[in-house]
């Protein structure tokens, strides 16, 4: 019944609704209907965006959930879709970040190889891919019961802390740890190779944009997946080895900042694609 929870959550989830549903309808339309030929990155991010659009989309069950005093109206199987898509939003955003990486790195350093696998059927398998594993990372929320009475201040833990702290560890290393890892070294690769060639102008240029590119996904990590998820980490290895544990309050506020992620995909957009760039240019001068 805190102010942080009632108040300042829910005000800066309405911030990021109001932010994330018109961008990313405007990068839905860019993608799909303005950027052709039909690009793999192009395809990465109508996926990405997608992906932020329905997020932002459930946003308002969350915001009157909080501004309630975190009591919910909506019935159980909403709560249910609400808190998986909360996850499944987060961890399919980072495996879309990382194939990105690992597409922007075939295309800066094997141009010519990499042409055979950089494909738009190739981009559309590895994204659906993407939406079947973040999906099925989240079906065991789907499936459990995710609400409850509260009756005079007494709370009982419905799953056993046991499995709990299994499946979100394991959420945690397989869904961000891992592409993390990925994306690091996709840039470390990009840099090396593109340090070899700085006396042609185009590398340079080259060099300098995909420079933006790891500051900008770097930021993302930082800000909006790497306090999320190092406090769920955290706290369900203290809640697993019995310690004393009163971490989940910021585990919950560092939430906040995971959603964020979705204002800020389409700066990933414009440093990435140069027709996304030129729409938005259009569009601003009309």
């Amino acid at each position: 019944e805190g102010p942080v929870s009632t108040v300042l959550m829910p005000s800066f989830y309405a911030l990021v609704c109001l932010i994330s549903v018109p961008i990313n309808i405007s990068a839905l339309l860019a993608f799909s209907r303005r950027i052709r030929p039909k690009k793999p990155a192009a395809i990465y991010m109508l996926n990405l965006a997608s992906a932020d659009l329905l997020f932002a989309l459930l946003l308002p069950f969350k915001i009157s959930y909080h501004f309630s005093g975190n009591n919910w109206i909506f019935g159980e199987a909403l709560c249910r879709v609400v808190t998986a898509a909360f996850y499944w939003n987060m961890y399919c955003s980072v495996l879309l970040i990382a194939c990105i990486s690992v597409d922007r790195l075939l295309a800066v350093v094997y141009p010519i190889d990499s042409l055979a696998w950089r494909r738009p059927r190739n981009a559309t398998i590895a994204c659906a891919s993407m939406w079947v594993l973040s999906l099925a990372g989240s079906l065991p929320l789907v499936l459990s019961e995710q609400s409850l009475y509260v009756i005079h201040f007494i709370l009982h833990f419905v799953f056993q802390k046991e499995t709990a702290a299994g499946y979100f560890l394991t959420m945690g290393t397989l869904g961000f740890i891992v592409p993390a890892l990925v994306c690091i070294v996709s840039y470390a690769l990009m840099l090396k190779a593109l340090r070899k060639s700085m006396t042609d102008p185009t590398i340079t240029r080259m060099r300098r944009k995909a420079v933006a590119l790891i500051v900008i996904v770097l930021v993302m990590f930082l800000v909006c997946f790497t306090p999320s998820n190092v406090m769920l980490l955290v706290h369900y290895s203290l809640l697993l080895s019995g310690s004393p544990n009163t971490l989940y309050g910021a585990y919950v506020t560092t939430l906040c900042l995971a959603s964020l992620n979705s204002c800020l995909d389409p700066f990933l957009y414009y440093f990435i694609s140069e027709d996304f760039r030129e729409h938005v240019k259009n569009t601003f001068l009309c």
